[in-house]
């Protein structure tokens, strides 16, 4: 895993506000298009392992979890998670960014400056 990676969905504007706040600062992260390049079960427990967040908000939970019929109650542990990301790429909570040995879940614009402050 290098220094600094963005886990990212085109169609996302989440995913496309934090990549042009970070390029804006003059940052060059590798950017990791996941669902065109599916993850690994090593890459996914790697994040899991320095996620700062709670591993069950790498989960989107929207209508795609719930047209699966899936209890977010099921997605706690680490094991379950990475089974469902690996069965199901379009459920991780994006953009996941990895920074200085840390990934986080940045969604928010509060995330988005601590990535860009470094």
């Amino acid at each position: 895993m290098s220094d600094f990676q963005i886990y990212f969905n085109p169609n996302c504007s989440k995913c496309r506000t934090a990549l042009n706040a970070i390029q804006n600062k003059g940052l060059d992260p590798n950017v990791v298009r996941y669902l065109e390049d599916p993850l690994t079960e090593e890459t996914l427990r790697g994040i899991i392992t320095i996620l700062s967040d709670p591993i069950d908000d790498l989960v989107r939970k929207d209508r795609n979890f719930e047209a699966l019929g899936l209890n977010p109650d099921n997605y706690r542990e680490e094991d379950s998670v990475v089974s469902l990301l690996l069965k199901h790429p379009e459920l991780m909570q994006r953009p996941v960014v990895v920074q200085n040995g840390q990934a986080r879940i940045v969604r928010s614009q509060e995330r988005i400056d601590e990535v860009v402050s470094g």
